[in-house]
């Protein structure tokens, strides 16, 4: 039987929108080890590192990587302009692609 993503119950959200590498992974890690086994965490981020990173932590750490999709694409990335670097470009970028993960927690 297979269950539907609306149907998963989510016990734990993550908003990562505006961080970049490493910090959307290291909030991920932190909530994992809060969690119980099985909950689900929900990450909203809009790191495209994060496409790599997120299955990655999964697999290496026994985690189910339960979906993964685009939301949305060109929007407004509203952070502080310091915390972006675009490697040999002086626009720091102003939109991006806002990304949505459901992590399963391993059982002990």
């Amino acid at each position: 039987m297979t269950t539907s993503i609306t149907q998963t119950a989510i016990n734990h959200h993550l908003d990562t929108q505006g961080l970049i590498c490493p910090e959307p992974v290291m909030m991920l890690h932190r909530t994992i080890r809060q969690a119980d086994g099985g909950d689900v965490i929900e990450i909203l981020a809009t790191d495209p590192a994060t496409t790599r990173d997120i299955p990655n932590f999964c697999r290496h750490l026994g985690h189910t990587l339960v979906h993964q999709e685009t939301l949305a694409e060109d929007v407004s990335l509203d952070i502080d302009p310091d915390e972006i670097t675009v490697a040999d470009d002086n626009d720091e970028p102003t939109n991006g692609t806002l990304y949505r993960y459901l992590v399963k927690k391993k059982n002990a």
